[in-house]
């Protein structure tokens, strides 16, 4: 990762942060494209706290205040990414919104809010940095959605959040093919688990869930085996953190556990 940028959207705490911290520890240029320059009242970090943390664990940071529904902001955000760092060789579409309501509980600002940052947020981003990646010698696309588990029971419980998220893994499902020849390698990436963070705690399940969630470091150790293969041979992969360090080699994951002595709770879409 020495020297390599990685453009992250959403980047400003989470699981995005995390990630962002993991690739900087390897000597990494991390862009946090994110709304929050100002400390919001209930959740902890700004783009600019996250920026000094990139920087404190090794990496050169590049803090922008980009709403990726701007077409405007996220091409202005990738020209002064390309100013700065000269090119771009990851990005992480990490951005999402959540409402976890039934068609009748979800206003359509709502809808329009999911569908707007999820899905036309993650294929405006991805479009525009295709002409960057192309120029990598070992380019990246790691979304952050689900596999496409077409169990009707995920559609009937909060039908316009799965529609939103599950468009975010269509561009992951489409841009792998269509990429496949630019030797842009192009990944979901979903947890097990749930994860401890702001939409756990705010949107889900409370302290209480918090307790029975992994960190938010699983998902950083995730994507870096993910971004350290090949392009040319890893694509078109709907990877679960959990069985993909499996497979890399870790057997101890209450390492990543909130509190070990509690059972975990499953994220949605997981069997």
């Amino acid at each position: 990762m020495k020297n390599k940028t990685a453009f992250i959207s959403g980047g400003s705490r989470g699981i995005g942060k995390a990630i962002a911290i993991k690739l900087a520890e390897q000597g990494a240029n991390i862009v946090i494209a994110a709304k929050t320059a100002e400390p919001h009242p209930k959740l902890e970090g700004t783009i600019y706290t996250a920026a000094a943390e990139i920087e404190k664990a090794g990496g050169q940071a590049l803090p922008l205040v980009v709403d990726i529904r701007s077409e405007e902001l996220v091409q202005a955000a990738i020209d002064e990414t390309i100013s700065k760092f000269g090119g771009i060789d990851i990005l992480v579409n990490n951005a999402s919104a959540i409402s976890l309501t039934n068609t009748l509980y979800t206003p359509m600002k709502k809808y329009d809010l999911m569908h707007s940052i999820n899905v036309r947020g993650t294929y405006m981003v991805s479009k525009y940095c295709i002409p960057h990646l192309s120029k990598s010698d070992n380019a990246h696309i790691l979304t952050l959605s689900p596999p496409l588990n077409m169990k009707p029971e995920w559609f009937g419980a909060h039908l316009a959040y799965t529609m939103s998220k599950y468009g975010m893994s269509l561009t992951v499902l489409g841009l792998a093919e269509e990429l496949r020849k630019k030797k842009i390698a192009v990944n979901a990436l979903w947890p097990q688990t749930a994860i401890a963070t702001a939409a756990v705690k705010f949107a889900l399940g409370g302290d209480q869930m918090m307790q029975q969630s992994r960190t938010t470091q699983i998902m950083a150790d995730a994507a870096y085996a993910i971004l350290s293969k090949n392009s040319s041979s890893c694509t078109g992969n709907f990877f679960i953190d959990e069985d993909l360090l499996r497979d890399e080699g870790v057997t101890d994951f209450d390492q990543y556990a909130v509190n070990a002595s509690l059972p975990l709770v499953k994220d949605l879409f997981i069997e």
